[in-house]
């Protein structure tokens, strides 16, 4: 005579089941994981002359510079949003100031990426588009007033773009006194 299992026997027994299957199969993997393969090859060690250094903001100086350039543009009773980037372009903070509007966080992400692209001022780049119009079709640029490097030795390290004031000399006179907090 077969012996019939309750329905919550039936999803005991299952579940245990499924966790036991699981668990070897987790021990399995986690072990092949850490296991060396003899076959891999082993990783290759760069040499000196092969690498180099580089020289970053801390969050901490980013932080500084986005809250002395939001101060600036409160003094002045504008409404500003402020973004960090690194040598890289990738972002390190954005802060927003408030009632600043929405399309300033885009625009001043944008505004940072454009100078440490090219170590200069938003101004002075799109002063530059009357021989070279084409740079402004480069993605993720932005060649309006707002955006400045920040340097270490002459090479850019980071950009301060701010975005939201009337005009971009203000928005550039508010990154100004962010990178300026820097020193």
């Amino acid at each position: 005579m077969k012996k019939t299992l309750s329905r919550r026997a039936r999803i005991a027994t299952g579940g245990a089941v499924l966790a036991a299957v699981a668990a070897g199969t987790f021990g399995t993997v986690a072990a092949n994981a850490s296991a060396p393969d003899a076959a891999a090859p082993a990783a290759a060690e760069a040499g000196k002359r092969d690498t180099t250094t580089s020289t970053h903001l801390t969050i901490d100086a980013a932080t500084e510079a986005a809250q002395a350039a939001l101060k600036a543009a409160k003094k002045e009773g504008q409404r500003i949003t402020v973004a960090v980037v690194d040598r890289n372009g990738n972002t390190i903070l954005t802060m927003r100031g408030d009632g600043a509007g929405p399309q300033s966080y885009e625009s001043a992400v944008k505004k940072a990426f454009t100078a440490v692209s090219w170590n200069a001022t938003t101004t002075e780049l799109a002063g530059r588009l009357k021989d070279a119009p084409n740079l402004k079709d480069i993605p993720g640029t932005l060649f309006l007033g707002g955006g400045v490097p920040v340097t270490s030795g002459k090479a850019p390290i980071a950009g301060i773009g701010v975005a939201g004031a009337p005009s971009g000399t203000l928005d550039e006179k508010f990154a100004q006194a962010g990178a300026e907090a820097l020193n």
